[in-house]
């Protein structure tokens, strides 16, 4: 054996624990540091409750941290930082807008809810780790989830329990909680399509006839994407959300293509997205409507200012703000009417500036960068297109959701992963890191060693010869 391939066999991943703690009193520092400018900047004064803010914040990241120091030792030491972070960051602006509004007579204790939301994210991220100890279980699952996600989709056309808010028919009413069960259903998807993939890659990967330099796939192999895209025209035509629709297409493209290595699935996902595209707009008003405020969202303010309002106004605000921004207090984020869910990328780009923004956008490609690595060494097929599909869905949820309030792309109403206020996602999202890092734990531990070394094997070869 040479030495070079000693030397890889002996190459382990180093636990890293140390430096997932060092960064997460980084990210600690940003949330608790924001928490209390907020207070300086609109109250000009430090927030009374600052230390048992600060503390329960920093009880929920240490619970985690310990608990993969348990059962998750080798696991990515930079997902659960980052997370902190951006969750960290996102309490600090809630509570921002619940100032503000406040001072203006309607007083929310948003920040406080989402607070609430992130403990109980916290203990279902610590329940999966603990439940989930090999990522492989869940390729068992694989037709079950997808039932259970379709199940899911279905409960808010139910009557009694689907609830419509502002047109988008999304969320299920149970007694005093309202739940978006897409949220849920985004997680299950991803299991079914990895699980799925896996069994069906190779007859998916076969080419069929090449046109201009692109092998396409074969006829008889389009239907799991013409599935995929009837359902997300179901979701467009039925439940009026254009997010969801683009996420779970993109989603099933992405992680189809990671599978087969075939460009020509792209190809064929790009006519089927933009046929639905001009079908959505030439037969739903709602869907039109959405495509012409990104067009002329100045004509539709100066005419009917209800339907570009937000829009409009999340430009105006970010252009006040320019490099780095006018500061905690000094702007007027409210004037937008749902900043601390769809615009709170606005009210960040207007108080801290287009530098937070970007600094916010790197840290989502760090998670998504992340992710990709896990899925590149990780050694099993199913681990490989899990982390792939959990890295695309916060990739896909970023980009639509930044690229609407920026007016990049039309406007969908998406939320912003663990920035944004709303229990649904923020818990569904802190599932999706354990499930990552349970993913990179498998990848990152060392390999199973047959032999210790070259004189083992030796050893074998002559008894081999002996007993043969």
């Amino acid at each position: 054996m040479s030495q070079t391939s000693s030397s890889l066999m002996g190459f382990v991943h180093r636990r890293r624990r140390g430096a997932e703690l060092f960064l997460l009193v980084l990210a600690l520092a940003v949330g608790i540091g924001a928490y209390a400018a907020v207070g300086i900047g609109v109250q000009e004064k430090v927030p009374a409750d600052l230390v048992g803010y600060g503390g329960w914040l920093a009880v929920l990241v240490i619970v985690a941290h310990v608990v993969i120091r348990m059962v998750a030792p080798y696991a990515d030491p930079v997902l659960l930082p980052v997370v902190a972070a951006l969750n960290g960051l996102g309490l600090a602006v809630i509570h921002r807008l619940d100032l503000a509004k406040e001072a203006a007579g309607n007083k929310h204790d948003y920040a406080q809810q989402q607070l609430v939301w992130m403990t109980l994210g916290v203990l279902l991220f610590v329940g999966a780790l603990l439940a989930l100890r090999d990522h492989r279980n869940l390729q068992r699952f694989t037709y079950t989830s997808g039932l259970a996600a379709i199940v899911l989709l279905l409960l808010p056309m139910l009557p009694g329990i689907g609830k419509s808010v502002y047109g988008a028919r999304i969320w299920i009413h149970l007694g005093p909680f309202n739940f978006q069960p897409g949220e849920v259903a985004k997680v299950l998807l991803v299991v079914t399509f990895a699980g799925y993939l896996v069994l069906h890659r190779d007859a998916l990967a076969l080419a069929g006839r090449r046109v201009v330099f692109v092998d396409l796939p074969r006829g008889r192999d389009l239907g799991p994407i013409l599935a995929m895209w009837l359902v997300s025209l179901g979701i467009l035509v039925f439940q009026r959300d254009l997010g969801s629709s683009l996420l779970f297409f993109g989603l099933f493209l992405i992680m189809l293509y990671v599978a087969t290595e075939r460009p020509g699935w792209l190809v064929v996902g790009a006519l089927l997205f933009a046929g639905g595209a001009v079908l959505a707009y030439y037969l739903f008003s709602h869907v039109q409507v959405r495509f012409d405020i990104w067009l002329h969202p100045f004509d539709y303010y100066n005419k009917n200012g209800d339907q570009a309002f937000q829009p409009v106004e999340a430009q105006f605000g970010m252009g006040w703000g320019g490099l780095i921004g006018r500061g905690f207090g000094d702007g007027d984020p409210n004037r937008v009417p749902f900043a601390e869910s769809d615009f709170i990328v606005a009210a960040i780009g207007e108080e801290l500036g287009l530098t937070a923004v970007i600094a916010v956008v790197l840290l989502y490609g760090l998670i998504v960068e992340r992710a990709l690595r896990t899925a590149l060494i990780c050694r099993d097929g199913f681990g490989k297109l899990l982390a792939t599909g959990l890295g695309s869905v916060f990739a896909l949820q970023v980009f639509v959701v930044v690229g609407g309030v920026t007016s990049l792309i039309p406007l969908t109403g998406l939320t912003t992963p663990f920035l944004s206020y709303g229990g649904s996602s923020l818990i569904a999202n802190w599932v999706i890191v354990a499930i990552l890092l349970r993913v990179s734990d498998q990848a990152r531990r060392p390999a199973p060693q047959l032999f210790d070394d070259t004189t083992a094997i030796s050893d074998d070869a002559t008894q081999i010869v002996r007993l043969g």
